[in-house]
């Protein structure tokens, strides 16, 4: 089993947390040309963006954000939470979503590694997340399902949900980035396996494909530290996003795929300076993961949308009480479900 996915079905979403993506734009062009791409400038940035001719794109700015949205949400649409924007006004079926700090990455022969074919490969052939394949993802040219793994298992599932990885600087948390501050990540490990299912990963926006149609309203903004920052290691609305599409996923019998395709990650912030903003977010998730290992939902949900919400009343009911922020967030996740279901889920796109 596997998929055709054509060009135009596919929309690549670029939040600008930087205004010059002169140098970003181009280093992607070999890859990024052949398709839509949208990009959501954030709304605190004031500098106007650099972009370079010769892409066919969609730029969002503050005013379109607030025209699209309005005024009658919790959901803020800033630093990188911009990118969920595009999501939101995508009327494609497919999303691949890499940050403005990456560029294309190289594998271990030196040949430019094409992310987002890689994620299409990922997505247009089945996931296995209920009997884990040593060998790797089985379906992958080469590769096959190791004995004893059972045939009544083997056509396996639609992968809803690519995670990539990072060359350079891996996504740390800034304590341990600020414990090993020379450490990069070097090895290229020429491999994608199925996450079980059940089993929780912390699954980074950095660099990330999925199925907007299937699960696209579970993947959203809604965990927002106090001293949210501009950097990867002061957020947590990527994990706690993920942390929801993988509960969803699992529940509705999806999978999801981690491993290739890697990007290169550029040096930037500074993880000691960043410890404060994020120390709060390394606290509550002693709070988070128990709660999603827990959590169950009914038989009635049957859409990513029935999902979130049964998520969002868990959160007010079993965290809400804890901090304020689990509060929050409960409320951007069911104001989100409205927002998608309002403008996300419209066969019409916004226009900019």
């Amino acid at each position: 089993m596997s998929l055709a996915i054509k060009d135009d079905e596919i929309d690549v979403v670029i939040g600008a947390l930087r205004s010059d993506l002169t140098s970003f734009m181009n280093e992607w062009r070999p890859i990024f040309s052949r398709f839509h791409l949208i990009i959501v400038k954030d709304p605190d940035l004031k500098e106007e963006l650099k972009i370079p001719e010769g892409f066919n794109l969609d730029v969002y700015k503050k005013p379109d954000i607030d025209r699209v949205v309005g005024s009658s949400t919790s959901i803020l649409f800033s630093g990188y939470s911009c990118r969920y924007f595009g999501y939101l006004v995508s009327r494609k079926k497919y999303i691949i979503s890499v940050d403005d700090d990456c560029h294309p990455a190289r594998d271990n022969k030196g040949f430019l590694v094409d992310a987002v074919a890689q994620h299409i490969t990922n997505l247009k052939t089945p996931a296995t997340p209920f009997f884990f394949n040593t060998l790797y993802d089985p379906f992958t040219e080469g590769a096959d399902f190791v004995r004893g793994y059972p045939f009544s298992l083997r056509s396996g599932v639609k992968c809803a949900l690519s995670c990539g990885l990072w060359l350079n600087l891996a996504d740390h948390d800034a304590p341990t980035q600020a414990l090993k501050p020379g450490q990069r990540n070097s090895r290229y490990v020429d491999a994608v396996m199925t996450v079980p299912a059940r089993a929780l990963v912390p699954i980074s926006g950095i660099n990330i494909a999925f199925d907007r149609e299937v699960v696209g309203p579970a993947l959203l903004p809604a965990l927002r530290l106090a001293g949210e920052g501009k950097f990867r290691w002061e957020t947590m609305e990527d994990i706690w996003s993920g942390m929801c599409v993988k509960v969803v996923c699992d529940h509705l019998g999806l999978g999801v795929k981690n491993g290739l395709p890697y990007v290169w990650r550029n040096d930037r912030g500074d993880a000691i300076a960043s410890l404060k903003k994020e120390w709060e977010g390394v606290k509550l998730m002693e709070e988070v993961v128990p709660f999603f290992q827990s959590v169950r939902l009914p038989q009635t949900a049957t859409t990513a949308e029935d999902c979130v919400v049964e998520v969002a009343n868990a959160v007010k009911e079993q965290l809400g009480s804890i901090d304020p922020v689990f509060a929050r967030a409960a409320k951007a996740m069911l104001d989100w479900v409205k927002l998608w279901k309002s403008v996300g889920s419209s066969s019409s796109s916004p226009g900019v």
